[in-house]
């Protein structure tokens, strides 16, 4: 097409990868600016979705290959994602061009005959998106707009909110999501300031402002200065020292002006010197505009504290085209709350911050669809990150060149709530180790993700034996991964908090892009059915224990089965080598105790006490592991009259056991065990999905059913299995109920961390801040006593 070649040649990026899946769109919104548009569009992506069912031969041929404990289809579904596009406005109307071409003239209409708009170009542009795209502006308020994208992002993106510490060693501090985003106060600073009160969704008021704001900053610099953008003008502040333009306290007193608390070097007078300044006397450009960013940063710092303080509001958020995302301002702006507030305040940037105003006016054009009954997850693999837009020494304003981002938002197919048995959760943190704040862990994870990509790549074609396009998938699959790898290495804070629970993530979510829905499914099915068939002999070696011998061989079957996991190089290294490797020598490479942390004794004297009344287990891998692992202690569980919920992903991640395979499991292995049988058919066990996909676990996101199905039982016992969730995340999580958490560590780098090494055992019980709804030893919502041996086979 002649008009996408000379889209290209103007356009850095191809539009391909600039406006992703743009022929299945159906609503778009517009926030144009001054210097930068912002497209949202609605479109319906096509998945490759693993499903798992009861299989129709049965399983009376046992050891034959075409019988199979459960079959595996692969279907195509529609999934709904919003993109946001943020360009240059010097590109609106090829941008126009090219949405035209691929999306109005090819599919002849879209959803609705109007474009929601808002921002001052909404008005200007008005008759070019009429004459371009046939669609009219519907043009809304741009406040409103900014104010619901703000709590949209605050509600749904994990690592929105952050702190900027500039001379920190990690300068980015991202804030733990919190349900409670109530009240707060946005600061939007345009040409002039914004001051708004949020009290929820449909109650704010702009409480005042200033004149003085980002156009002031521009103009004022333009004219003292030789810069022609925001850019250049930025650059110069960044180089500049504003002390040599601005009078300090010390320049008048000779020192810190104690009697009042002045420090020395706190500014007494803005671009102060420039007016005793002696004939002649020249002043660097770089030094007023440095000052000159100073000045209306205190002056907007000053007037947010103070409103702040006024409504008696702790958090404020800072957004705006002064804003941008841009160190140097941030810097200021965070210097003046704190000084102002005398650190009681914060100032709070959001990654996002530039697309508010397009995903207000989007959500003012879904409100048919009752958009805010549904979760929205940032989908890493469509998505530019935030990167840090610091003016490098050596900067040259753009000329023909064009620069853009790209934010994804996938809807997630049930609400995510937090789990109610989190002690305190606004102050609740998933994960152990945060990369960014760690050099050398953030190295060593990087490069085992790295090494570990041709693997999963080859593991990803042989899931799909028929698909002849694999390898190539495999290949683009390996390309944007890589790529994604690369982008952490140099800014480790663009998804939020690097940890190994967000590169999982976003290689899940690109083995998804290139529609590998399971790549550990053919794997998965093998390791489940040779494991049921050992189960009888384990359940009767079990039996014929006394009870303290027999909850130590629990709590190490459930150790013994987490040493099968694929995702781990050691173990991988193992199974491939060795096909007889199996439960007795997994049992067999347990650390000897006393184990690395060891709370064994006290857990087996808590077993002496009452029973627990429900117990919520997060199981992990598929397999040895979850039938000869936490199958047994379920069943002991439901023995000692504990309600159990098992909870297993709602969708595929490494060998992790899913919610699909693990309801059939559950009636397999109920065939095996009249307890099961019984637990399940009168609901003392219920199995359920958790809501996530991933080896990790992020406790604050988890399916709305399994949090109400917590409350209803009384969850008073959590059990964490595995490294991904309850080593890699969880680990210090505190609850309000016990709770267990267990792992083999596979990972001789984290071992040595830990002071251990591989195969050393994680066994933590911790008590909890309180022990609630204890009953004696007799119920009437399980079996009262242990059956014998023989009613249990």
């Amino acid at each position: 097409m002649c008009a996408e070649r000379s889209y290209a040649r103007s356009i850095s990026l191809p539009p391909d990868e600039v406006f992703r899946n743009l022929r299945n769109a159906k609503r778009f919104a517009m926030d144009i600016g001054g210097s930068l548009a912002k497209l949202a569009y609605y479109s319906t992506v096509e998945r490759s979705r693993a499903y798992v069912s009861a299989s129709s031969s049965g399983d009376d041929g046992e050891g034959q290959d075409d019988h199979h404990l459960y079959e595996i289809q692969e279907q195509n579904e529609l999934g709904a994602r919003i993109h946001f596009v943020k360009f240059e406005m010097t590109y609106f109307e090829k941008c126009l061009d090219f949405i035209k071409e691929n999306l109005v003239s090819s599919r002849g209409e879209m959803t609705g005959k109007v474009v929601k708009a808002t921002g001052g170009g909404s008005h200007k542009y008005t008759n070019l998106i009429r004459d371009k795209l046939g669609l009219e502006c519907d043009k809304e308020d741009e406040m409103q707009c900014l104010i619901q994208g703000c709590i949209f992002v605050l509600r749904n993106i994990t690592n929105e909110a952050f702190e900027y510490q500039r001379h920190s060693p990690q300068p980015y501090k991202f804030q733990t999501m919190d349900a409670d985003i109530f009240p707060f106060l946005l600061v939007n600073i345009g040409s002039g300031v914004s001051i708004v009160k949020v009290e929820s969704h449909d109650k704010y008021e702009r409480i005042g402002g200033s004149s003085i704001g980002g156009g002031s900053f521009l103009g004022l610099g333009c004219k003292l200065t030789k810069a022609k953008n925001f850019d250049e003008l930025l650059q110069l502040a960044s180089q500049g020292d504003h002390r040599n333009v601005d009078m300090l306290v010390k320049d008048i007193y000779g020192g810190a002006y104690s009697a009042l608390g002045l420090p020395g070097e706190l500014i007494a007078s803005s671009f102060g010197k420039m007016v005793s300044a002696k004939d002649g006397q020249e002043f660097e450009e770089k030094d007023i505009a440095k000052s000159l960013l100073h000045t209306i940063s205190n002056d907007i710092g000053q007037i947010a504290c103070l409103y702040a303080q006024l409504h008696g509001l702790k958090k404020i958020y800072f957004g705006g085209f002064f804003i941008r995302g841009h160190p140097v301002t941030m810097h200021t702006i965070t210097y003046a709350i704190n000084f102002w507030s005398r650190g009681t305040l914060q100032a709070l940037f959001l990654r996002h911050e530039g697309y508010l105003g397009a995903i207000g006016a989007f959500l003012k054009g879904a409100e048919e669809d009752d958009s805010e009954k549904y979760c929205w997850g940032e989908n890493y693999a469509g998505s530019s990150g935030l990167h840090s837009t610091s003016p490098p020494p050596d900067f040259i304003p753009r000329d023909r060149t064009a620069s853009f981002d790209r934010f994804e938002l996938d809807r997630l197919e049930r609400p995510l709530v937090s789990l109610p048995a989190l002690l305190d959760p606004p102050s609740y943190f998933p994960d152990t180790v945060d990369l960014t704040e760690d050099p050398d862990a953030r190295k060593y994870w990087l490069d085992c993700f790295e090494e570990a990509l041709g693997k999963v790549a080859a593991r990803a074609v042989a899931s799909q034996p028929t698909r002849d396009d694999a390898e190539m998938r495999a290949q683009q699959f390996m390309a944007k991964y890589n790529k994604r790898l690369e982008t952490l290495r140099e800014h480790p804070f663009a998804y939020g908090s690097l940890t190994v629970r967000s590169l999982l993530d976003t290689r899940e979510q690109c083995l998804n892009e290139f529609h590998f829905a399971d790549p550990y499914q053919n794997i998965k099915q093998q390791e489940n059915e040779a494991a049921l068939r050992i189960l009888p002999e384990r359940l009767q070696h079990l039996d014929g224990l006394e009870f303290r011998h027999r909850q130590v061989a629990l709590a190490e079957g459930l150790l013994a089965g987490n040493v099968f996991d694929w995702g781990a190089k050691a173990i991988t290294r193992l199974m491939e080598g060795d096909d007889s490797f199996g439960f007795e020598e997994a049992m067999s490479k347990l650390q000897a105790r006393p184990w690395l942390v060891d709370d064994l004794d006290p857990w087996l004297e808590r077993l002496q006490d009452h029973r627990h009344k429900c117990a919520l287990i997060f199981a992990d891998n598929s397999g040895l592991d979850i039938i000869l692992g936490v199958f047994p202690f379920a069943r002991e569980m439901v023995l000692r009259g504990t309600q159990v919920i098992l909870c297993a992903n709602s969708k595929p991640a490494l060998n992790d056991v899913t919610y699909g395979e693990l309801k059939i499991l559950a009636k397999k292995v109920a065939e095996l065990c009249p307890t099961i049988r019984t637990a399940l058919a009168e609901g003392h066990l219920k199995v359920m999905a958790s809501g996530a996909a991933s080896p990790c676990l992020d406790l604050s996101r988890v399916d709305e059913m399994l949090s109400q199905e917590c409350q209803r039982r009384g969850v008073d016992l959590v059990v964490l299995e595995g490294m991904g969730r309850a080593i890699h995340t969880n680990y210090h999580a505190a609850f309000s109920c016990e709770s267990l958490k267990l792992a083999v560590l596979k990972n001789k780098w984290l071992a040595n961390r830990l002071g251990g090494d591989v195969f050393s055992v994680i066994f933590k019980y911790m008590k909890g801040s309180k022990v609630e709804g204890a009953t004696p030893n007799r119920s009437d919502i399980g079996p009262q006593t242990r059956k014998s041996p023989e009613t249990d086979r």
